[in-house]
């Protein structure tokens, strides 16, 4: 059982690289077992990410440009995110307070509603990583810290 298994490639090149591999094949993974739960709702992973962004902003709209800076995955094509979660009623545009040229987005009752039921099955969602213990969780979590953040 493992990586190596897993994907049937049994050498690599040191172990940075079969980390790097397991790392990219989980996320994939992890995406694949969450996919049905998003379905459900006609929503994607990106989409959710997004109206969990808005409605922690709540009731403060938030710019395209903030939305895209505190997504998980940042993407060039938040505009067309959004434009999709508009047109479900599950964001709305709102005139910027402080320069009325600009548009801000903030969550729709029907968005908040949509994050409501999700909330239900946090369990399901979280139990993807139910063989961790709470210890190894949280340890996880440092390395992938580590990872992106060095020695700091």
């Amino acid at each position: 059982m493992g990586i190596a298994n897993d994907i049937q490639q049994s050498r690599f090149r040191n172990a940075w690289q079969k980390a790097a591999i397991n790392l990219i094949y989980t996320t994939s993974w992890m995406r694949g077992k969450n996919k049905n739960i998003f379905e459900s709702e006609d929503i994607t992973p990106q989409q959710f990410n997004i109206l969990r962004i808005l409605r922690g902003s709540y009731p403060h709209p938030l710019s395209t440009l903030q939305i895209r800076e505190r997504m998980l995955e940042k993407m060039s094509d938040t505009s067309r995110i959004v434009d999709r979660l508009i047109t479900k009623g599950l964001v709305k545009k709102v005139i910027c307070k402080t320069d009325r040229r600009l548009v801000d987005v903030i969550i729709s009752d029907k968005g908040k509603k949509l994050l409501e039921r999700l909330d239900a099955r946090q369990d399901q969602i979280d139990g993807v990583l139910g063989n961790l213990s709470e210890n190894d969780a949280a340890a996880l979590s440092d390395l992938l810290d580590k990872i992106r953040h060095g020695g700091e």
